[in-house]
């Protein structure tokens, strides 16, 4: 959102219509000029622009209150331990944690937890609060971390997680907005 705020305030003359959601969506049937597309976008027709920012960074945190109270965990086993804060899909289901073995293999776990959301934001206001530990992209929780709501756990636990694309009807680049709007979404702290 800092990006999106910043993109606005310097283009008054634009205006956005903003929607979140986990769902995949059809560009062109819903009249979208821009999305971020969060995982693989590999067969994507030719009427579609993509330009690739990189791989989120996924990273286990919790707020500091939260680990003078129950402790650091040291270990996977140790962190299976405390109470989770977990993402919730638009199926119901939790998204796993994605970990790695020693040999730097990644994998999923489903673990249990103690509070599921179906928001990215709510989520990230829960650890905050110190309801538990949570496995969140770096980008999402840059702005917590720097003001010290949240601390990364685990440091040895940050596996690379999905791949994060700019996707757009190729009609709709040549509009102003649009190749604006690229450009600054181009300025995400992503790997």
């Amino acid at each position: 959102m800092p990006l999106l705020i910043a993109f606005c305030q310097q283009h008054a003359e634009v205006e956005l219509s903003l929607t979140f959601s986990d769902r995949f969506i059809d560009l062109f049937e819903e009249g979208i000029d821009l999305a971020v597309r969060i995982g693989g976008s590999p067969d994507l027709p030719a009427s579609l622009g993509c330009r690739h920012l990189g791989r989120e960074r996924m990273v286990f945190c919790a707020a500091p209150d939260y680990l003078a109270r129950h402790g650091y965990p040291a270990t996977e086993n140790e962190l299976l331990l405390h109470p989770a804060v977990m993402y919730e899909r638009v199926d119901g289901t939790t998204k796993p944690w994605l970990l790695t073995t020693a040999e730097g293999h990644a994998y999923w776990r489903n673990v249990p937890h103690r509070m599921a959301l179906g928001d990215v934001d709510a989520q990230v206001q829960a650890v905050c609060a110190g309801l538990g530990v949570a496995q969140m992209p770096s980008w999402l929780i840059a702005g917590p971390l720097q003001r010290g709501e949240l601390e990364i756990i685990l440091p040895q636990q940050q596996p690379d997680g999905f791949a994060l694309s700019l996707i757009w009807p190729r009609r709709k680049q040549l509009l102003p907005k649009v190749d604006a709007l690229l450009t600054a979404l181009e300025q995400l702290p992503i790997r």
